[in-house]
C-alpha cells in the first residue's frame, strides 16, 4: 500500500466502509424479517437500516482504532471484556427502569445503550427530538474513531 497513492484514511475509510457494506445487507434481511411477521408498524421504521449503518460506523471505527493497538490474539479479550457488559447492561433485555439509579446514567453513557434507543424508537414509532443526541453520539464516537484509526494507521505504515 506504500507504492500506492492511497492515504492512511483511504485505507481505514475503505476497511471500515466495506463492513458497513456487509453491516447494512444484515440490517436490510432483519428489517425484511421483521416486517415479514409482522413486527413492523410504523413507517419510521425505514430509518431503522440507516440508523443500523450509524452504529455499524460508530462501533466499526472505534474497533478499527482499537485494534490497531493490539499486538497479540490476547489482546482481543479485551474487546470482549467491553462489549459483554455493554451487552448485557444495554436496556435491550430489561427497561432501563429496572436498573438502581446510578446505574442508569452509566447506562446511558454507553454507546451501545444509544444504539438500542435509537432502534427501538424507530422500529415501535416513538420517535422524538431527543434520537438527535443518540444519533449525535454514535456520529461523533464513528468520527472519532476513523481519525483515530487513520492516524494510527499512518505512524504504523510510516515506521
Amino acid at each position: 500500500m506504500l507504492a500506492t497513492p492511497v492515504w492512511p484514511r483511504d485505507i481505514a475509510v475503505g476497511e471500515i466502509t466495506w463492513s458497513l457494506m456487509r453491516g447494512a445487507l444484515y440490517s436490510a434481511l432483519f428489517l425484511g424479517v421483521a416486517l415479514a411477521a409482522g413486527m413492523v408498524h410504523s413507517w419510521w421504521a425505514l430509518l431503522a437500516l440507516p440508523a443500523a449503518t450509524l452504529i455499524g460506523l460508530a462501533f466499526g471505527a472505534v474497533g478499527m482504532f482499537a485494534t490497531t493497538y493490539m499486538t497479540s490474539w490476547q489482546h482481543f479479550d479485551y474487546v470482549t471484556l467491553a462489549v459483554q457488559p455493554m451487552f448485557l447492561f444495554s436496556a435491550t433485555f430489561y427497561p432501563l427502569s429496572t436498573y438502581p439509579e446510578a446505574l442508569q446514567w452509566v447506562v446511558r453513557l454507553t454507546p451501545l445503550y444509544n444504539g438500542v434507543a435509537l432502534e427501538r424508537a424507530l422500529m415501535l414509532g416513538e420517535v422524538g427530538w431527543s434520537l438527535l443526541a443518540n444519533v449525535a453520539y454514535l456520529a461523533a464516537m464513528g468520527v472519532i474513531g476513523i481519525l483515530g484509526a487513520s492516524r494510527r494507521i499512518e505512524r504504523l505504515l510510516l515506521t
